[in-house]
């Protein structure tokens, strides 16, 4: 699919999925012009991304399959247009192409979740993990809830939860993945102590909030060289 020029800078987005299909609504929105949309039909193993294919994009958004997105990723930024990558589950090899982003002076924003809620969420759990790390009768874990089409368990974002919970604790933090009827994605961290117990919870109301989050960080890429994920956006913002 390509369209015309509206004015506001051109997007190209990667994958025709429900994501895909929200990002290309919700872009005009934003002051996003889409001037492409390029679907797996049209795109085995990243082959049909090329310069041509992204028709003058200034920026590329993708949201497909674990299986799909490491190709996809490496042809955007080997045809030389910043990508915000929204798929999870392909992170085993995250490190080489964050390298070869910056080593072709290219941009790549990588996040498992692009709400901004969730970057915030994520820097409290990591707060109050951390304050809590010398209290050894608190024990902490994560519950994580998606819709049942949901292929990657624990979540991207849960894993990420996870690790930086971990790192501030210096114990494990186990996952609990529930994979059910249509929800968005919750998260809930807890502290659990015997006589007393912490909650904190990220609920996403509609898949929207994902689409929104990549769309600032995809305007926020343009122009800018690197490999960045959603703290390095909250960090610039305006305090």
């Amino acid at each position: 699919m390509t369209a015309p020029a509206r004015g506001g800078p051109r997007v190209a987005v990667i994958g025709d999925g429900k994501m895909g299909r929200t990002i290309v609504q919700l872009a005009p929105e934003r002051g996003l012009t889409v001037c492409a949309m390029i679907g797996a039909r049209a795109n085995d193993g990243g082959r049909g991304i090329n310069r041509a294919a992204l028709n003058g994009a200034d920026v590329v958004v993708e949201f497909t399959e674990p299986s799909a997105a490491a190709a996809n990723v490496e042809a955007t930024i080997r045809a030389g247009v910043p990508i915000v990558c929204g798929t999870t589950g392909w992170y085993d090899v995250l490190p080489r192409l964050r390298e070869l982003a910056i080593a072709m002076t290219g941009a790549l924003f990588t996040a498992p979740n692009f709400s901004v809620g969730v970057a915030l969420f994520a820097r409290t759990a990591e707060r109050a993990a951390r304050a809590l790390a010398p209290i050894t009768t608190f024990d902490a874990h994560i519950v994580e809830t998606h819709h049942a089409a949901k292929k990657d368990a624990p979540s991207g974002t849960a894993a990420m939860l996870r690790d930086r919970m971990q790192s501030a604790l210096e114990r494990d933090v186990p996952v609990t993945s529930v994979r059910t009827g249509s929800v968005p994605g919750t998260h809930e961290v807890i502290f659990d102590a015997p006589f007393e117990q912490i909650r904190l919870t990220h609920e996403a109301r509609d898949r929207r909030v994902f689409a929104d989050g990549a769309l600032l960080a995809a305007r926020w890429l343009i122009g800018r060289t690197g490999a960045f994920g959603m703290n390095d956006l909250l960090d610039s913002l305006p305090t």
